[in-house]
């Protein structure tokens, strides 16, 4: 089963796939599809606020802020990971259960992204927001940074994230009964 979305002026096929026995989502991913990323990030841009930097958490986000901040001319994004690495100087940690992840996982941010960001005014962005989890633990990262959330920006918002006013998205992405039609 696929879902026909219209997304930056392009279609795509996405994939239904299972979550619960009774909840299936469209697999919406951005990863290889150059011509996608670059049209999704033109699109978003026209609609972001005023903004120092951009942040997105590991891994789905990476192309969409990499393109932004390439279209924008920004010199710099930041990552939150989900493990901290080695070259890190120090982190900071928020958790997350996202509806896309089997488990609680943490996203970390270094100390020294998390020192530029003090007193910046931050757009947080992601390929498809739905529950808001990962969003929250990014907003978590951005305030114990000292950081200002200026926005929060995804390509597509599902389900209740529709209904967000705080959030600039692109498209609606619907939810799926088992037998692939759209949940009212």
């Amino acid at each position: 089963m696929v879902y026909r979305m219209t997304v930056a002026g392009l279609e795509r096929d996405l994939p239904i796939c299972k979550v619960t026995d009774s909840l299936y989502i469209a697999g919406f991913v951005i990863f290889g599809d150059q011509e996608l990323t670059v049209a999704c990030a033109r699109e978003l841009l026209k609609k972001a606020p005023e903004y120092d930097y951009i942040i997105t958490a590991e891994a789905k986000g990476i192309p969409l802020a990499h393109e932004m901040a390439r279209q924008a001319g920004d010199a710099k994004y930041f990552l939150a990971r989900k493990n901290p690495k080695l070259y890190m100087t120090g982190v900071f940690e928020s958790s997350v259960k996202s509806i896309t992840t089997a488990k609680e996982q943490k996203l970390y941010l270094d100390t020294a992204d998390a020192a530029l960001m003090q007193g910046k005014k931050i757009l947080i962005v992601d390929d498809v927001i739905s529950t808001g989890e990962s969003l929250l633990a990014l907003e978590k990262l951005v305030e114990k940074a000292g950081g200002i959330i200026c926005g929060r920006m995804a390509i597509l918002a599902e389900g209740d994230a529709q209904q967000r006013p705080d959030l600039i998205y692109l498209e609606k992405l619907p939810l799926f009964h088992p037998d692939g039609t759209v949940m009212a």
